[in-house]
């Protein structure tokens, strides 16, 4: 049985856009095919919540191999993608200066439905622990009203490169 959903998904406004991939990428310093967060729509401070989303298209790098002809967003990607609104979160709120929030684990992830290209996977992240040596977020995926994945996200700090 999936938990209990941290956001009614309903109740979500993908088309409110507060950061686009430009600002996203301010915080992020993933590039190219391993940028997994399309806009952030919500972000909560005194929750601790985000809210952001992934249009996934058909020229995904994973498409042609991930299945033959039943192109399906492999998990791993789904929990990239609520690791990489988590990341953002802390850089908003100024969590981890000179540095920034990288994965550092997952736990009690499952998978609960298919992702395809077409679809918006909306991700919810919500945190549970704000430290600057560690974050934990509980995070959930939604295309339309179905939770496709949830979990929990571990994030260390990590030195960013000159």
């Amino acid at each position: 049985m999936p938990p209990v959903a941290l956001v009614d998904p309903a109740t979500i406004d993908t088309s409110r856009v507060i950061a686009d991939r430009e600002a996203i990428r301010r915080g992020n310093p993933q590039r190219f095919e391993m940028e997994q967060l399309t806009a952030i729509v919500y972000l909560d401070p005194l929750e601790h919540l985000a809210i952001g989303y992934k249009d996934v298209e058909s020229e995904e790098f994973w498409v042609r191999g991930h299945m033959p002809g039943y192109p399906l967003m492999p998990g791993v990607l789904m929990c990239e993608a609520a690791a990489q609104l988590a990341s953002y979160y802390c850089h908003i709120i100024n969590l981890a200066e000179g540095s920034f929030i990288g994965f550092g684990g997952m736990e009690d992830v499952r998978f609960r439905g298919q992702v395809r290209p077409g679809d918006r996977l909306v991700l919810v992240s919500k945190a549970s622990r704000v430290h600057r040596r560690q974050t934990i977020f509980q995070t959930q995926g939604f295309v339309g009203t179905n939770m496709v994945y949830h979990g929990k996200i571990i994030g260390v700090p990590l030195p960013k490169s000159e």
